[in-house]
C-alpha cells in the first residue's frame, strides 16, 4: 500500500504534500523529528489527509498532481472534502 498525504504545520502556517509506502504514522514521527528538510523546521506536523493507491506509479503521479497545482486553496478543498481526512 502507498500513500500520498499532506501535512500541516501551526507554528508554520504552511503544508507539505509527499507520498510514502510506509505507515502513515512512521512517516508522520519522522517528519517531526529532527532532521535536514523542509519539514525538519518544525515538530508539530500532523497529517490531515491522505489517499491510499495500491501502486507505487500511481501515488508518485498524485503526488506530483497536488503539487502542480501550487495552490492552498485547493490543498485545504481536498481536505475539507475528504472522504478520509489525516489521523
Amino acid at each position: 500500500m502507498f500513500y500520498v498525504y499532506i501535512l500541516y504545520s501551526s507554528s508554520r502556517d504552511s503544508y507539505y504534500i509527499g507520498y510514502t509506502g510506509d505507515d502513515l504514522q512512521e512517516r508522520l514521527r519522522k517528519h517531526n523529528s529532527n532532521h535536514k528538510g523542509f519539514t525538519g523546521t518544525a515538530t508539530d506536523w500532523l497529517i490531515v489527509y491522505y489517499e491510499r493507491f495500491q501502486e507505487k506509479s500511481a501515488a508518485i503521479l498524485r503526488e506530483k498532481e497536488i503539487k502542480a497545482k501550487k495552490s492552498r486553496k485547493y490543498i485545504e478543498k481536498l481536505i475539507a472534502g475528504s472522504e478520509h481526512p489525516g489521523s
